[in-house]
């Protein structure tokens, strides 16, 4: 699937920027001719998206925050550093995870199960909040939540990171319908399994045959990020890697 230009002069947020298909959706919506605002929780592996970015499109933005620390308040300090800067914010992308590893209910350690949901849902959902008045005053605004597999997250053992998982895409319907189908779009993005630190952390690398890079899902990042991704207002995108 071609994608470039799709982006073009538009303004791109991603949340974990510095991870496996943060950094690839980065390096795909700069080529595609967005301005991206890099979010992640370390300087040096965001630095290293920032050359990689600029290497193949427009100047990057860095933005240092860490997710799981994070208050109301500083994500509304974020949109308010964007609205001067930009005017608007054309699309958000949700990339941030966390994941310990694969632990039965009755054994996770408190702390790790409300870490989880905190990262995997309840901040990217007080982004989102903050962010939406940027997304109305753009053309085609839209937020894109990257989801896990919720059959495969919701059995056994995947403790809050399940949970947080299920309770995104409920959040995607949920928006959609409040916000209408005049306002931002909501979508989800199913990608199929990638080789990623989180991935490491539940499957052994020599023995997962089926993941892929996170590369292969970058286009449908740009996609639904794009005017292109309308066709999925309020729905979850299963995405097929690019070849």
């Amino acid at each position: 699937m071609s994608t470039d230009g799709t982006l073009r002069d538009r303004v791109v947020l991603i949340a974990g920027a510095a991870g496996g298909l943060g950094a690839a959706a980065a390096v795909a919506c700069a080529r595609a001719g967005a301005t991206t605002v890099l979010l992640g929780r370390k300087v040096a592996p965001l630095n290293r998206v920032y050359d990689a970015v600029k290497a193949v499109g427009p100047e990057p933005v860095l933005y240092p925050l860490d997710l799981e620390g994070a208050a109301p308040d500083d994500f509304d300090q974020l949109a308010q550093a964007l609205e001067p800067e930009f005017g608007r914010l054309d699309g958000l992308l949700h990339c941030a995870a966390e994941f310990r590893g694969l632990t039965p209910l009755q054994h996770t350690d408190p702390a790790d199960f409300a870490r989880a949901i905190h990262v995997d849902l309840t901040a990217r959902w007080w982004l989102t909040q903050a962010c939406l008045p940027l997304l109305a005053k753009a053309d085609s605004g839209a937020a894109v939540f990257v989801l896990d597999d919720p059959v495969r997250t919701g059995s056994a053992f995947w403790g809050g990171y399940g949970v947080a998982q299920a309770g995104q895409a409920a959040l995607v319907r949920m928006l959609q319908a409040e916000i209408g189908a005049h306002g931002p779009r909501i979508s989800g993005l199913q990608p199929g399994p990638m080789r990623t630190g989180l991935r490491a952390r539940a499957y052994q690398a020599n023995a997962d045959l089926v993941a892929r890079p996170p590369t292969d899902y970058a286009d449908a990042c740009v996609t639904l990020l794009s005017p292109a991704g309308a066709p999925w207002r309020g729905q979850v995108f299963q995405a097929s890697p690019a070849t």
